[in-house]
C-alpha cells in the first residue's frame, strides 16, 4: 500500500490533537478573520477553511458560533486588559517621575509589540458593537486604576492645585494617548520601536502632566 500523501496525513492527525490543544489555535484563527474582516465574518466554516480542517473538528472545541465568539472575546480582552495593567504597575518609580512615564509606555508599547493581532482586533475597521461593549468595560477598569496610580502620584511628585477638577481631563489624556501610541507602533508606515516610542511618549506625558 503506498504511504499516505502529506494531506492525507495532516488530516488523519488532526482528530488527535484534542478539543482542549486545538482549541487555541481555533481562536488564533478566529482572531486573525477579525482583523482582517471584522468579527462577523468569523463563523465555524471560515474557522475550519482558515485552518484547513473539517466544521466538526471545529464544533469538538466550540458548539457553535456564539460560543466561539464569547471565547475569543474573553481572551482578547483578557489579555488587553492584563497587559496595561502590567504597564501601570511597571510604572511605580516614586523617585522619577519622568522615568516613571517612560517605563509605563514602553512597557505598554512592548506588550503592544508582542501581540499584535490582539491590539488590532481593537483598532481594525469600524468598530463591532460585540467588540466594542467588552472593550468598554475594559477600559473603565483602567481608567479606574489609572485614576489610582495617578493622583497620589500627582499629589507627591508636584501637589498639583485643584487636582479633583483637573484630574478627569488628565485621565483621558493618559487613556487617549496610551491608544494613539498603540495606533502608531502597530502603523506601518511609522518607523517606531516601542523603546523609543515609549520613551519619546512617557517624556511628553510627563511634561503635560508636571505643567497641571
Amino acid at each position: 500500500m503506498p504511504p499516505p500523501t502529506t494531506g492525507q496525513a495532516q488530516r488523519a492527525r488532526a482528530p488527535h490533537l484534542g478539543p482542549e490543544r486545538r482549541r487555541p489555535l481555533v481562536l488564533d484563527a478566529a482572531r486573525a478573520i477579525a482583523v482582517a474582516d471584522g468579527i462577523g465574518a468569523v463563523t465555524i466554516g471560515s474557522v475550519a477553511a482558515a485552518m484547513g480542517v473539517t466544521r466538526p473538528v471545529v464544533y469538538a472545541c466550540f458548539a457553535d458560533r456564539v460560543e466561539l465568539v464569547d471565547a475569543l472575546l474573553d481572551r482578547e480582552s483578557g489579555e488587553l486588559l492584563e497587559a496595561i495593567l502590567a504597564a501601570l504597575h511597571g510604572s511605580a518609580n516614586p523617585d522619577d517621575p519622568e522615568q516613571a512615564f517612560v517605563d509605563g509606555f514602553r512597557a505598554l508599547l512592548n506588550a503592544a509589540a508582542g501581540a499584535p493581532e490582539t491590539w488590532r482586533l481593537v483598532f481594525s475597521g469600524e468598530p463591532d458593537p460585540a467588540i466594542a461593549e467588552r472593550f468598554r468595560d475594559a477600559k473603565a477598569l483602567v481608567q479606574a486604576r489609572a485614576t489610582e496610580w495617578i493622583r497620589p502620584a500627582m499629589e507627591r511628585w508636584w501637589q498639583t492645585s485643584d487636582l479633583e477638577r483637573k484630574l478627569p481631563v488628565l485621565i483621558d489624556l493618559f487613556l487617549s494617548s496610551c491608544e494613539s501610541a498603540v495606533r502608531s507602533l502597530l502603523d506601518s508606515s511609522n518607523d517606531w520601536g516601542p523603546d523609543d516610542l515609549g520613551t519619546f511618549m512617557g517624556k511628553a506625558l510627563h511634561r503635560a502632566f508636571k505643567d497641571a
